[in-house]
């Protein structure tokens, strides 16, 4: 079993949400426990941050065995007023700069990056 991830106090810039999208962006097949692991979330937030962000239409998935390969919805807006007309591709090209290439060309066919 793996430890709990130390909680973090006080306030941040990103939102979790946005930590496991750009953790998603910079490995398409990356495991909900490494996903936890890099955004310092437990398994079980991250089960829901993704379950949040494909009901939203951010994010799918298509299941190849045992593990799942995601696909993020470049066009799709942020959800704030204050982004309003703001596509996740633009929040992605700061965040996980290499996703402003794979955003264009091989999202259409569920590409992903090579080396995590």
């Amino acid at each position: 079993m793996h430890e709990v991830p130390e909680p973090h106090t006080g306030w941040t810039f990103l939102t979790n949400h946005a930590r496991v999208l750009a953790a998603i962006a910079d490995n398409r097949n990356a495991r909900i426990r490494d996903i936890a692991a890099h955004c310092r979330l437990t398994e079980r937030a991250v089960q829901k941050i993704i379950a949040d962000l494909e009901q939203d239409g951010y994010l799918s998935h298509v299941r190849k065995g045992r593990s799942n390969t995601y696909r993020i919805e470049p066009g799709e807006v942020l959800r704030h007023p204050a982004e309003s007309g703001l596509a996740v591709a633009s929040l992605l090209s700061l965040l996980a700069p290499d996703e402003a290439g794979r955003a264009t060309s091989s999202d259409v066919d569920g590409g992903s990056r090579a080396s995590a």
